[in-house]
């Protein structure tokens, strides 16, 4: 398939990183309010009901609340050295991974859920009387604790996935692939080219970021596309997601249809609409950016092959990622694209990159400093040779550029004739794999 204008219908993020924080934040704050009510009321609750659960004299079960509150407490402290140190570790693999993937944000509902069961015990243990022991309260706070410790179990095991350059490289690609579906949709559901917006791109309203300067993190599709469709406009977006724009800097235009003259009140008005859906921010996001998440990929190949770190297996890992990607853009159309309304309408007309251009993000760089580690250069000559394989003619003149390319890195990189043997063979493991039969 040829890059040429392609059409898809608007698709709303699955969970964007600002909503998985509010979420995470919420629930969190939920755990610690009803952890501190539970407390409070359970115990009076109880009185009218019939005695059940765990016999404590007074003295045990005080002792027990107080136990259980103190090991919270110190267990929180753990947890958040403990992401601390992740964090810390993420960093040295690339320092834009943290914000990226949004790895922590169930370590903040685990910091609840432990403060909540804290408050729990400690409000639950003022209701403790000599001649009232509430049953029920106490044995909810031993079920609490187990909860608790199957909880922080499972999330410190996930961690040795966080803290390893393959466990990153293998979470970013699970997420790009998510976004590859939805911003390339497969051949059989683009549509041809549809009819250009009226008028050029420096004409129209202008839609301007008034902000400090900024990125564009993504733009709200369906709204975006409704409000297009039932005022009968189109929108021109001359800035990409991913772009530093800068304060008073025109992201789009926007049109009426043809035949159709509105006043310039109303076309402000709709402007103003049409800058809500873009939402700009500090630091890029991988929800609508395939090339930011190949970005990464990349960040966490080169910085393992860099002299500091010298682990071209980390390497060969996000190698892994980057090539399971490229196939899955292979076949898919690239360049410009516009969304469509219900109707199939255009509405939206947005830049992107092309074929060249992803593969280039994703390869280059790894191309250039990792021609000198025979395990790399070999992963990457299988990667090439399937892609090509896999590749229609009209896609293949990138690819077979790096192929050339790497050839010559190499032989300039591995002086021992021997050395320069090895990396030539193509292995899909870096080395140590099978090789194919003569």
């Amino acid at each position: 398939m040829t890059d040429s204008d392609r059409a898809r219908p608007a698709f709303r993020s699955r969970g964007t990183h600002r909503a998985r924080q509010k979420r995470s934040h919420a629930l969190a704050l939920f755990f610690v309010a009803a952890g501190a009510l539970l407390g409070w009321v359970l115990p009076r609750w109880e009185r009218h009901l019939p005695e059940a659960g765990l016999t404590f004299d007074a003295s045990t079960a005080q002792a027990t609340l107080a136990a259980i509150a103190g090991g919270m407490i110190t267990l929180a402290g753990f947890v958040v050295t403990a992401i601390t140190l992740v964090v810390q570790t993420v960093q040295t693999m690339s320092p834009r991974l943290v914000a990226a993937l949004g790895h922590f944000s169930s370590y903040l509902v685990l910091f609840g859920l432990l403060i909540g069961t804290a408050l729990f015990a400690l409000v639950a243990l003022s209701q403790v009387r000599s001649d009232d022991v509430p049953r029920v309260t106490v044995t909810l706070a031993v079920g609490l604790v187990l909860v608790d410790a199957v909880t922080v179990l499972s999330l410190l095991a996930s961690l040795r996935h966080a803290v390893t350059g393959g466990g990153l490289a293998r979470a970013v690609g699970e997420r790009l692939r998510t976004v590859v579906d939805q911003t390339y949709p497969a051949a059989a559901q683009a549509s041809g080219p549809p009819p250009p917006a009226p008028g050029r791109p420096g004409e129209g309203e202008a839609i301007r970021h008034r902000g400090q300067p900024a990125l564009i993190l993504a733009v709200d599709e369906p709204r975006l596309v409704r409000l297009a469709a039932r005022h009968d406009i189109h929108v021109r977006f001359l800035h990409t997601v991913g772009d530093f724009v800068g304060s008073d800097t025109a992201v789009a235009h926007l049109y009426p249809a043809p035949g159709r003259h509105p006043d310039e009140a109303r076309q402000r008005r709709l402007a103003r609409r049409v800058a809500a859906c873009v939402r700009f921010g500090p630091s890029r996001s991988i929800e609508q950016d395939t090339a930011y998440g190949l970005r990464l990929l990349a960040d966490i190949a080169i910085r393992a092959l860099s002299p500091a770190i010298n682990d071209p297996t980390t390497a060969i890992e996000a190698l892994d990622q980057i090539e399971d990607v490229l196939l899955r853009l292979a076949d898919r159309a690239h360049g410009p694209y516009w969304l469509v309304d219900e109707a199939g309408r255009p509405r939206v007309s947005c830049p992107a990159q092309h074929w060249p251009d992803l593969v280039s993000l994703a390869l280059d760089e790894t191309l250039l400093y990792g021609s000198a580690n025979p395990q790399t250069v070999r992963r990457l000559h299988a990667l090439l040779d399937r892609l090509l394989a896999a590749t229609a003619d009209d896609r293949r003149a990138p690819l077979a550029e790096r192929r050339e390319a790497l050839h010559r890195l190499a032989a300039t990189a591995l002086h021992d004739p021997l050395l320069n043997a090895v990396a030539a063979q193509p292995d899909p493991q870096g080395l140590g794999g099978i090789r194919e039969p003569p």
